[in-house]
């Protein structure tokens, strides 16, 4: 039943436009319960998924306008921007504040596209003096300042309203918990999978970018890794050189001239481990494992493989047989860009140099000369991350899909 108070009507013409407007996020949109709030002059979302609205401020919105704040809304819920605004550390109401700015840029930068930015809650890239197509948390580090311009509620900052408590016809404890949340995430995405596999383009890139992030991974990481690591030593290994270091086995027949030999080179491998603060380590002596069976049946078991422990600066190297061998100090910052110089710069140097690190870190602008460089990337849910690796370098995604 309809909330007393509002029209009816008009919400459920808001709610039909923009379903039909960007259908991948009607299962959102129709799940949010709207209770009247009258004389608030607000219409904000909670954290359980309840939009709390003035019905004057309904009035005066005509159904394209309502279903723009809706789908702004619903955006919220959707890319859990409450709970990311709690993880990077947007405590009190001036920080609430200007992270929902940053979140309603990160939304807005998308809907664009559809022009369905609402005319209440206009915030742009542009606005905060940055580029477009960041997140959230990059805006809130690097944002101009500026006053909120349209209070999106808790479910925007997860900063707690007095209205948050309030039920509505549904009785006390409606709305929904963090369990069903994540259902109904995991559903809007599917749905952004399917709508642009039918009409591909039809889905904007932050949109599809988040369900990427969100939806399972079908590919297992494990023969991903493999894969790319015996490219690379097969690679190395497969060149050729001539050296005079041992005479060539034609030499006989050439007595008055010295012929090479030609060689095969033995590829040196260097892996260097990210042993900041914020790694996770089981998921760290998982991805070492793998990369151990895979170095073995290429035949490096000769102490071929040096491993670095790196956060903000190199902590150990050595010489490694197998993961059990592996030092995980340091537990500081992360900057995998001086664990790739030190790796480069060893001697021999490497021909191959793998990256284990969380990602939160930042890379050098240009590959080290003759090293290959693949990125295995941590991931242990959706963390929004700024700090992409290189496209120099070959990336696999590393996920904890049994933990």
């Amino acid at each position: 039943m309809s909330p007393a108070g509002l029209d009816a009507r008009r919400v459920a013409a808001a709610r039909l436009w923009a379903s039909a407007r960007m259908p991948y996020l009607a299962s959102a949109l129709f799940a949010c319960a709207i209770d009247p709030d009258p004389g608030t002059g607000a219409v904000a979302v909670s954290q359980s998924w309840r939009i709390r609205a003035d019905p004057e401020v309904i009035e005066s919105l005509d159904a394209e306008q309502l279903g723009r704040l809706l789908v702004h809304l619903t955006g919220h819920l959707i890319r859990d921007h409450a709970g990311r605004a709690r993880r990077h550390g947007a405590d009190g109401p001036a920080a609430a504040a200007r992270w929902n700015r940053c979140a309603d840029a990160e939304i807005n930068d998308d809907l664009l596209a559809d022009d369905c930015v609402p005319g209440l809650a206009p915030d742009l890239p542009a606005d905060l003096g940055c580029e477009p197509g960041w997140l959230a948390e990059r805006y809130f580090d690097q944002a101009a300042g500026g006053a909120r311009r349209w209070d999106c509620g808790s479910g925007a900052d997860g900063s707690g309203r007095p209205g948050d408590d309030r039920s509505g016809d549904d009785g006390p404890g409606s709305g929904i918990d963090a369990a069903q949340a994540e259902l109904l995430r995991l559903g809007v995405a599917a749905e952004i999978g399917r709508q642009h596999s039918r009409l591909p383009g039809s889905v904007p890139a932050g949109w599809l970018r988040w369900a990427e992030s969100v939806l399972p991974s079908r590919v297992d990481w494990r023969r991903v890794l493999a894969a790319e690591i015996r490219g690379a030593v097969a690679a190395v290994a497969g060149k050729v050189d001539y050296s005079y270091r041992r005479p060539a086995r034609r030499a006989h027949l050439h007595q008055d001239l010295i012929i090479p030999a030609l060689r095969r080179p033995v590829p040196d491998v260097a892996i260097v481990c990210d042993t900041s603060g914020s790694m996770d380590e089981r998921l760290l002596a998982r991805a070492l494992a793998e990369i151990d069976a895979v170095l073995a049946r290429a035949g490096l078991r000769q102490g071929q493989v040096r491993v670095l422990a790196v956060d903000t600066a190199v902590h150990a190297i050595r010489r490694a047989r197998r993961a059990a061998d592996v030092v995980l100090a340091g537990g500081g910052g992360t900057n995998m860009g001086a664990g790739i110089a030190a790796a480069a710069a060893l001697r021999p140097p490497p021909s191959l140099v793998i990256v284990l690190t969380d990602g939160y870190t930042p890379w050098p602008q240009r590959p080290p000369p003759g090293v290959r460089v693949i990125v295995g990337l941590l991931v242990t849910g959706f963390r929004p991350d700024d700090w992409a690796p290189p496209s120099w370098a070959r990336t696999v995604v590393i996920e904890d899909r049994d933990g």
